[in-house]
């Protein structure tokens, strides 16, 4: 279980301060969660702690050593991206258990024996629900929902020291974002690696979240339980955000 800690982690696009001097420590396998409106940071954050982008400033630590050096494939991470390709591989099919595919690529990486990769994968096409049937198409056959299963279910087909999640569930319908919710929740309580979760959905923050933070111009606004952030905003800001949202979606939000 990897604990990560930032120290005045700061990311700049010419005038813009997308991640303004961030201080956090996020505990060995915590699912923490950032909430915020659009362009606050949320992603960029996630791209600097996986070794995407390089900070202005500011250190990144896991376990006590500083990976700024370090590429993402040292640093141990994965991520699973927002937006069309959800970073799949174009030319490879959803599942091969002969070949190198979408599902069992970093599995094949590690020359895990063919009977482990069709049991691994079998488990999280039901957790995910990836229909067999899918296993023979490419990226542009799927539906966004479907990429976004597949991406999911390829960043912990071999647990990472640090998984990174950027709006994971947006483009599933409502009952099968409650159903993917709550197979999140549940492989992290038996993986235990510590996760990132990005996301609008408060809801969503605060039905999987360890702890969480409400994010504005780049920098963390309040830091706490989803409990603290409903019952203890810190700032009229976090106050409005939590309670727009309640208004929202017409009903209490849950902190347990």
């Amino acid at each position: 279980m990897t604990e990560i800690l930032l120290e005045d982690l700061t990311k700049r696009f010419g005038r813009v301060v997308a991640v303004d001097r961030l201080n956090v420590r996020i505990r060995g396998g915590e699912f923490f969660a950032v909430v915020g409106p659009t362009a606050c940071g949320k992603t960029t954050l996630l791209k600097l702690i996986a070794g995407l982008l390089k900070p202005d400033g500011g250190k990144i630590y896991f376990d006590g050593e500083r990976v700024n050096p370090l590429g993402p494939a040292e640093r141990g991470v994965r991520m699973v991206f927002q937006g069309e390709s959800y970073a799949l591989y174009p030319h490879l099919k959803v599942f091969d258990e002969r070949r190198y595919s979408n599902l069992s690529f970093p599995l094949k990486l590690r020359r895990t024996v063919t009977s482990e990769i069709r049991r691994i994968v079998g488990g999280i096409s039901r957790r995910l629900e990836i229909e067999e049937a899918l296993y023979p198409r490419k990226p542009d056959e799927l539906s966004e929902g479907q990429k976004q299963k597949v991406a999911v279910g390829r960043a912990i087909a071999l647990p990472p020291r640090v998984l990174l999640l950027d709006e994971p569930l947006s483009n599933l319908d409502p009952q099968s974002r409650l159903r993917a919710r709550e197979e999140i929740r549940k492989l992290h309580e038996e993986l235990k690696v510590t996760t990132i979760y990005v996301t609008h959905d408060l809801a969503e923050a605060f039905s999987l979240a360890d702890r969480m933070a409400v994010m504005r111009e780049g920098s963390f606004l309040q830091v706490g339980t989803p409990r603290e952030i409903q019952r203890y905003p810190a700032n009229q800001f976090v106050k409005d955000f939590v309670e727009s949202y309640k208004r929202l979606v017409g009903k209490p939000l849950s902190s347990e």
